[in-house]
């Protein structure tokens, strides 16, 4: 079982609670995708997050308070539509357009795309299901290896997503604690994607799987952590601005020490880049 440090509990908690009492709920219809295809405007640049709803039942997590710990209730969850969940944090953000959420399948229980203000890039998040923790990391991996091309219509507009995207991160509990995966991720396209893994220990845990998809580690962490929006969101800008993958995670760095109270020195260490 991974226990985060009491601090992070109770700090996540008490921003999160206080959010989640007056976030609606989802009541846009589905939108439909198409599936596999390779057909996309790669004109249209896009950001593809993995968000694996936080559950206390289904992952071997130390329990966070019910109503934000429920993962087949996102408008509710600790990762989505809480304070500093993906789809609260982007939909408050001055640099990012909401363009759609939306229901998407039961184990995508829903989809949340921006448009960036400044540029011709899209982000797409995907609140899993809870209990689908294993399936969410495996798509992202399966995406970061060049395995799982997907595309998706907005507005007329036709994004890659999956394996299509510039830039790919996975967010929640680190399921790979907790189970373990036979098939291997190899890449077999020579693209080099760009990947970020906010998970506790996730270098650790991701890096083996992930030693053949041919990717460039642009952030992930060293300890326990909590993988709150504000993390990936500074991380995008730098990104964005085609930063470096230092000056990337320095920014992460910076915004974690900013919301968790804690030193920079702490944060730097935790949120590393590279191999």
């Amino acid at each position: 079982m991974v226990r985060l440090p009491r601090c992070c509990i109770l700090l996540i908690a008490a921003f999160s609670i206080y959010s989640c009492n007056s976030q609606p709920r989802p009541t846009t219809p589905s939108y439909k995708t198409t599936g596999s295809s390779t057909l996309h405007d790669t004109s249209i640049k896009t950001i593809h997050i993995y968000v694996a709803l936080c559950d206390n039942t289904y992952q071997g997590i130390v329990p966070v308070p019910a109503k934000i710990g429920n993962g087949q209730d996102p408008g509710n969850n600790l990762y989505w539509g809480c304070a500093y969940g993906i789809k609260t944090y982007f939909k408050n953000s001055k640099d990012w357009k909401p363009v759609k959420f939306y229901k998407k399948d039961s184990v995508i229980l829903e989809r949340a795309v921006f448009k960036h203000i400044k540029s011709n890039y899209y982000l797409v998040a995907d609140a899993y299901d809870g209990r689908r923790i294993k399936q969410a990391t495996i798509d992202f991996l399966n995406s970061s290896s060049g395995n799982k091309n997907d595309t998706v219509h907005i507005d007329k507009k036709i994004l890659g997503i999956g394996s299509h995207a510039k830039m790919i991160s996975y967010i929640g509990h680190d399921g790979l604690m907790d189970f373990s995966l036979n098939q291997k991720f190899i890449n077999k396209d020579s693209t080099k994607r760009n990947v970020a893994v906010l998970a506790c220990y996730s270098k650790k845990y991701f890096s083996q799987h992930l030693t053949n998809a041919n990717i460039n580690p642009v952030l992930w962490s060293m300890g326990l952590m909590a993988p709150e929006a504000y993390i990936i969101h500074d991380a995008i800008a730098g990104y964005i601005l085609n930063e470096t993958n230092n000056s990337i995670k320095t920014r992460a760095a910076k915004a974690y020490s900013r919301f968790q109270k804690c030193s920079e020195k702490a944060a730097r260490n935790l949120l590393v880049t590279g191999w």
